[in-house]
């Protein structure tokens, strides 16, 4: 089914529920009666029990206004054009590895140094672009050797091609396609700027005369890295067949120097824009690392082996909006992980992925996830793990295999105008886990095993095991949510906390219309020696 069929199933999808949802207003208040006085105990695991109370609460503190997203019009293909500077040509060499600071990564060790021996039969080289602008077109006149034209607007590259830092190199509509040599051990690396506008970069296996499919985890594919105080750019154009399980090697990476050569070289953090562009059979999509003011819209992203929006260690002010993402094979379709903060994710569509939609992850803060369509993945619609202080606001995740949107060890959770509909279990799905014994490296990122959630406005309706189930939580507020066309017979049913005070809490919610604080009270007995 293609992507316009998907979405006209799923708003077909919306207005039966919508339609369902008449029946299944009588079933929405189970009885008509006064919140009760009496506390309620929940909690096990991590935590002591708790001792709630469920109480109306005011609604003026909980009224936000719309957030303000980023104006996207700025980020085109044009503004990328307006951005080369031609005015100077620059040199072209070809030079050994050894020695460069763009390829220490590549090239240190004897382990790393013989897998370019081999691809190369020799010491390895790499073409450089220095002092100045190239085109790829004059870069292959001047190095036929290495960069073969075999067909018109047609090359593969032999080596590695290495911008420098002072260098700007652009791939533009006069090359057709720009073939890496996965058996030479080809790739691109951005050490100063880099141009990619209507063209297409395809990772090259030379004995199937077609492109470098992915095989297994740890073969060579050829990748693009781009290291910091770069700029990159990439603009309708078509990338495939990258990456493999290497560092920095995972197929479209945006990424700072590593921490030894960053305190030497002092490189500020790379930028860049990607945008109407297409991404498939990468090993990631797209990756970042304390990179800055990144631009991700508009592109496609579509069949790749493990994620398919990877923004991860120390990123920040990023904005990946307007994407669509499916078909990812392994993990996510979107994933930030590890303190990328203050960023914006808005009006993507993350569908059919072999894991959750949406990720937001070790403690990643103070993110605006917005208007997001996430729908027919294979586990969780939104996830957020072990990251406080993040917004959502009007996202609809529908028909998700698990949970429609689930918070982990999360505080300060805003769920705002979002519609989670028929989604396998839970609608809203908030919990703590002790991760002691998973692969989680606890003093990398630490976590408190806590949860909290504000709810405002928006639907959940139709999910499999109920609109919400939150357990243990710091505290719970909940206001203007809709919560008809329960899947049961019986009516709206909660689990966890709110399970116990069900009524209660749709006597204030649904019948007097006011907001609900479900709030964790001492407990009234002490300890005895």
């Amino acid at each position: 089914m293609n992507h316009q069929a998907r979405k006209g199933s799923i708003s077909l999808l919306a207005g039966a529920l919508l339609l369902a949802s008449c029946a299944g207003f009588a079933h929405a208040v189970q009885a008509n009666v006064e919140p009760a006085a009496k506390p309620v105990t929940m909690g096990k695991g991590l935590q002591q029990a708790k001792t709630y109370t469920v109480s109306s609460a005011p609604t003026e503190p909980l009224e936000l206004a719309t957030p303000k997203l980023p104006d996207l019009s700025g980020y085109t293909a044009e503004a990328i054009a307006a951005k080369i500077v031609r005015s100077k040509v620059g040199k072209i060499s070809v030079r050994r590895m050894m020695q460069e600071d763009a390829l220490k990564d590549f090239i240190g060790g004897d382990n790393k140094m013989a897998e370019w021996v081999v691809r190369q039969h020799g010491i390895p080289q790499a073409i450089f672009v220095d002092d100045g602008y190239m085109n790829l077109k004059d870069l292959a006149k001047k190095q036929p050797k290495y960069v073969i034209e075999t067909a018109p607007g047609v090359y593969l590259a032999k080596l590695p091609i290495v911008v420098g830092r002072h260098g700007i190199l652009e791939i533009d509509k006069q090359t057709q396609e720009l073939r890496l040599s996965q058996e030479a051990g080809s790739f691109l690396v951005n050490d100063g700027q880099l141009f990619v506008r209507d063209t297409k970069i395809t990772g090259w296996r030379e004995k199937d005369n077609g492109p470098a499919t992915f095989n297994s985890p740890k073969e060579f594919r050829p990748f693009l890295l781009a290291w910091g105080g770069t700029e990159t750019y990439i603009a309708n154009s078509k990338i495939a067949s990258f990456g493999y399980a290497n560092s920095k090697s995972y197929g479209v990476s945006i990424s700072q120097y590593t921490p030894n050569m960053a305190k030497v070289l002092k490189r500020p953090e790379p930028t860049g824009w990607i945008v109407g562009s297409e991404f498939s059979d990468m090993w990631y999509g797209f990756y970042c690392y304390e990179t800055r003011d990144f631009v991700v819209k508009g592109n496609t992203y579509k069949d790749n082996i493990v994620y398919g929006i990877d923004p991860h260690d120390r990123s920040h002010r990023l904005i990946i909006a307007d994407n669509t993402v499916f078909g990812t094979k392994k993990k996510h379709g979107i994933i930030i992980s590890r303190e990328v903060n203050d960023s914006f994710i808005f009006n993507n569509r993350s569908y059919d992925n072999h894991l959750s939609g949406l990720v937001i992850d070790r403690n990643s803060v103070n993110n605006l996830i917005a208007h997001n369509e996430i729908y027919q993945n294979h586990t969780d619609g939104i996830t957020l793990y072990e990251s406080a202080d993040n917004l959502l606001w009007g996202n609809k995740v529908l028909s998700n295999r698990r949970h429609g949107i689930r918070i982990r060890n999360s505080v300060n959770i805003r769920l705002y105008e979002n519609v989670a509909m028929a989604n396998g279990l839970t609608g809203v799905y908030g919990h703590i886990k002790d991760l002691t014994n998973t692969d989680r490296d606890i003093k990398l990122d630490p976590f408190d095993a806590q949860v909290s959630l504000i709810v405002v406005g928006g639907e959940l309706a139709a999910n499999g095991s109920g609109p919400l189930s939150i357990d243990s939580p710091l505290s719970v507020e909940l206001y203007r949510v809709s919560m008809l066309a329960p899947t049961k017979s019986s009516g709206i049913s909660f689990t966890g906390i709110l399970g116990d005070r069900q009524d209660e809490i749709l006597d204030l919610l649904v019948r007097q219309q006011k907001a609900v604080l479900i709030d964790p009270v001492e407990r009234q007995t002490e300890m005895q020696d």
